[in-house]
């Protein structure tokens, strides 16, 4: 019997599409990396009886990156990285063997269907999927890949793409390859560049890395296009005639003055006066007009965004991640869509009919259905998915707070499409009094329409005017001069920037969230009260800048192009390598003149920040100088020394202060403590060995808890006990700061092991266990709180093994907690000492001449 293998794009739609498919009767198990299952069922494929195999990725197989040497920012010039630097696919998540496990699944199958999602970077993921599993798949002489296309996850629509699979879209799949590799080149380049520059310089930039991006770099430049404009807004006076008028017992009726406003206040004195000589208000006409409020048009991705910022306080981020979770469990059809179309064969009725038990918009629907749907109105089709429709009734209880408020709004508003235009009645009466004119104008609501499923977008309630015709006349209650001001425009919102970023073609409507927040993480931008985006002193500083330097950086016209020209290589009308090539020629050249032109981009810097030998606070002493280096706590922490000109990097989101005075062996450094709070881990390091590794077997940012000098007291020799119960590679490692509440935690994962509370002291002795080959603990209690037999206060044993400390050692994990060392014992991390070592020679010397040889 022949197999064919399924694959999805995450394991949750695996699971949803296997159910369907096999009516409720597919066998699950886990795969070899854990994370992604197999569903199994016996069916027929192509006319033959063959056994399925469905499973899945977790989104992109693999990602671009340089080759190792080319990640070094202190060895590699960043102008190699256009053209000279090799790029390669690695695993986006090593963690996950995913090509592994493709292998696996996929040896001895004949068929491959792909049910990743249905977008270009779907379509990317499907040749990433075949290229892991074609090599080790059984040779068939007919076709064997095969591309489902789907845009929900319902039984229809499964079933439907089951029946017409087609072929993968190679054009498609090179036109995210060329993003990527695009994105990755121009950013790398001029991020690495500026990062180093101005980090270098200033101690208060409070970002931990200057970032560029092709698209992310204009749409800061739109919220500081929009800062600049308020800050350089100068305000008018101008003044309004404003007029009461009533008739009878009637409540006044407030006019508007048909010339609007006058920037002159005498001449606005004059009109009054002209006005004012006559007491009635004569009505020269009573107008009435029936005008249509249209319908929405289908729901697209960045309307769904802009609605979800605008009025639900979502952010475009937050909101792609509700929308997918909505999409994988078969509520909503796939979120990400450009169409405002609904296709002729779309069951509109069928969506519909699913909505009619909900409370909340039964009474409209069943209305709908009782009187016919009608048709909505024309968008754009732009040949990608149907717009985004509810698939199935939902509760709030289902889908929780933020869930349910999405799936509300996607309801309302396909409801709404299929609703008949609102209705209502605008009456105008215009007025003079004396020689000036005004008018008054009210609404009357006829049919609320589309409006009663979407009621904020309804006609306001208000006061009737009174009836009235030509030549009624009105008594003047008041006439009188306002004096008013201009007013600047407010800070750019999430939904107008999405606007903008549509209009003038940057990102794509998947891309746009996390462009948006990108340059909220980079401190570039701050999310004020009504989502609104106000720049930083940063942000601002970086887009005048590149104004200064070369506007086409910072403008969205060249990134707009590049876009366009990504598109003609997904229709195939464009060659891939010349798109990239070309486009990398023209940055490459930019960047150079922009590092030419760095002075004057750094002239606005030096307005706006400190130099960071006047940042930051003394803290530590060099072991150069011997004097105090600065401690700079703005993004990304780091030690400063003003007499040597050098700067320490530090580990980031934690606190730091000084280490008891003591010094490293190795270069007279004063040792800091790092600590990430009071339930966190905490190790000492060396600013100077931070950075600048002396061991072979080290690496750039590692402390002294993993640290392999032979003798020193504060190294990985000296403290550590015994490898991490939990990961393949850390090392358990005693906190000596951590008394009376002693621990010891992992130097590679957050694996944290409390031991021995109250302890007067907590010791790693010279001897290893020999059962384990971990280090032997020596314990000295206190007197009154000892817990050993007959009140002894010392002893010394195996922290794993050692049935005296078992009821003293508790591990805490993220949420997994053990509690007793027995309860560990037989599991990874009893043996094999430290890193794995034989054990250690006792005596000092011994020590060093078994490490150097």
């Amino acid at each position: 019997m022949r197999t064919v293998l399924m694959v999805a794009e995450k394991p949750s739609l695996a699971l949803s599409i296997a159910k369907i498919l096999s009516k409720g009767n597919c066998t699950s198990r886990k795969g070899l990396n854990g994370a992604c299952s197999v569903h199994e069922y016996p069916g027929s494929f192509q006319g033959q009886s063959v056994r399925f195999k469905m499973t899945s990725v977790c989104g992109h197989v693999m990602s671009l990156d340089f080759i190792g040497k080319y990640n070094n920012w202190d060895k590699v010039d960043p102008a190699e990285l256009f053209s000279k630097a090799p790029t390669e696919k690695k695993e986006a998540n090593p963690k996950l063997n995913m090509v592994k496990f493709l292998q696996v699944e996929a040896r001895g199958c004949d068929y491959v269907v792909l049910w990743l999602d249905c977008d270009k970077e779907g379509e990317n993921i499907c040749f990433e999927v075949l290229d892991a599993i074609q090599p080790v798949m059984n040779r068939v002489r007919e076709q064997s890949v095969y591309r489902a296309k789907f845009s929900s996850i319902t039984d229809t629509d499964i079933w439907n793409a089951m029946d017409h699979l087609g072929e993968p879209n190679r054009n498609e799949a090179l036109s995210v390859d060329a993003r990527q590799e695009l994105d990755l080149r121009i950013g790398c380049a001029f991020t690495r560049f500026q990062t180093k520059y101005f980090q270098g310089k200033y101690g208060n930039l409070d970002s931990t890395l200057i970032s560029f991006g092709p698209c992310q770099t204009p749409t800061l430049g739109f919220c500081v296009e929009r800062h600049d404009k308020i800050q350089s807004f100068k305000p008018e006076t101008y003044w309004v005639i404003q007029a009461k008028v009533f008739k009878g017992k009637d409540s006044p009726l407030t006019l508007d003055w048909s010339r609007v406003r006058v920037f002159d206040r005498e001449v606005g004195q004059m009109f009054v006066n002209l006005a004012k000589t006559s007491r009635v208000a004569q009505v020269e006409l009573v107008s009435k007009k029936e005008k249509v409020k249209q319908r929405p048009q289908a729901l697209n991705t960045v309307e769904m965004l802009k609605v979800a910022s605008s009025s639900l306080g979502m952010s475009p981020q937050h909101t792609m991640q509700i929308a997918e979770r909505l999409y994988i469990q078969g509520y909503i059809s796939y979120p990400r869509t450009e169409t405002t179309h609904y296709p002729e064969n779309f069951d509109l009725k069928g969506a519909l009919k699913q909505q009619s038990s909900n409370p909340y918009w039964a009474e409209e629907v069943k209305a709908l259905l009782s009187t016919g749907l009608n048709r909505p109105r024309k968008g754009s089709d732009v040949g990608d998915h149907p717009p985004i429709t509810p698939m199935r009734a939902a509760s709030e209880g289902e889908l929780g707070s933020d869930g349910w408020r999405l799936y509300d709004y996607i309801t309302r508003h396909f409801i709404a499409t299929v609703s008949q235009d609102c209705k209502y009645l605008q009456t105008t009466i215009d007025f003079t009094i004396g020689s000036e004119a005004f008018s008054c104008s009210g609404k009357t609501l006829i049919s609320a329409g589309y409006t009663a499923v979407m009621p904020w977008q309804g006609i306001p309630l208000e006061e009737a005017l009174p009836a009235c015709e030509r030549g009624d006349t009105f008594t003047v209650d008041e006439i009188k001069l306002v004096e008013k001001q201009t007013s600047p425009p407010d800070y750019l919102t999430e939904a107008e920037l999405i606007t903008l970023m549509e209009k003038h073609g940057i990102g794509t409507d998947a891309s746009i969230p996390v462009h948006i927040n990108n340059v909220c993480q980079r401190n570039y931008v701050t999310v004020e009260n009504g989502r609104k985006l106000k720049p930083t002193n940063l942000g601002i500083v970086l887009v005048h800048g590149y104004y200064k330097t070369d506007a086409e950086l910072v403008l969205p016209t060249i990134r707009s192009a590049v876009e366009k020209q990504l598109s003609l290589i997904s229709l195939g009308k464009a060659n891939h390598q010349q798109v990239l090539q070309h486009t990398l020629d023209i940055f490459k050249r930019k960047f150079h003149y922009f590092v030419d032109s760095i002075p004057s981009m750094d002239e606005l810097m030096e307005v706006s920040f400190s130099p960071i030998a006047a940042s930051g606070k003394p803290l530590s002493r060099c072991g150069k100088c011997h004097r105090f280096m600065k401690y700079i706590q703005a993004k990304p922490s780091r030690l400063h020394c003003s007499h040597c000109d050098e700067t320490y990097s530090l580990p980031q989101n934690g606190a730091i202060k000084l280490y008891k005075e003591l010094r490293c062996p190795l270069d007279e450094f004063e040792l800091v403590l790092w600590t990430s709070g009071p339930r966190g881990k905490s190790y000492p390091l060396c600013p100077y060995c931070f950075s600048n590794p002396p061991f072979r077997d080290m690496k750039k940012g590692m402390g002294c808890n993993e640290c392999t000098h032979p003798s020193c007291q504060h190294s990985l020799n000296s403290l550590g006990i015994g490898q991490c119960v939990e990961c393949d590679g850390g090392v358990l490692v005693l906190d000596p700061t951590s008394g009376p509440k002693w621990r010891m935690a992992c130097n590679t994962c957050n694996v944290v092991v409390h031991f021995f509370e109250h302890a007067h002291r907590v010791q790693v002795a010279q001897e290893s266990c020999e059962a384990c080959d971990a280090s032997l603990v020596a314990v000295d209690f206190n007197k009154t709180r000892t817990p050993l037999p007959a009140g002894e206060t010392q002893h010394t044993g195996c922290v794993f093994c050692d049935p005296v400390f078992q009821d003293l050692v508790e591990l805490k994990h993220a949420t997994m907690r053990y509690r007793g060392g027995g309860a560990r014992r037989g599991g990874r991390g009893r043996g094999r000492g430290r890193r794995g070592n034989p054990k250690k020679p006792k005596d000092k010397m011994a020590a060093l001449a078994a490490y150097f040889v």
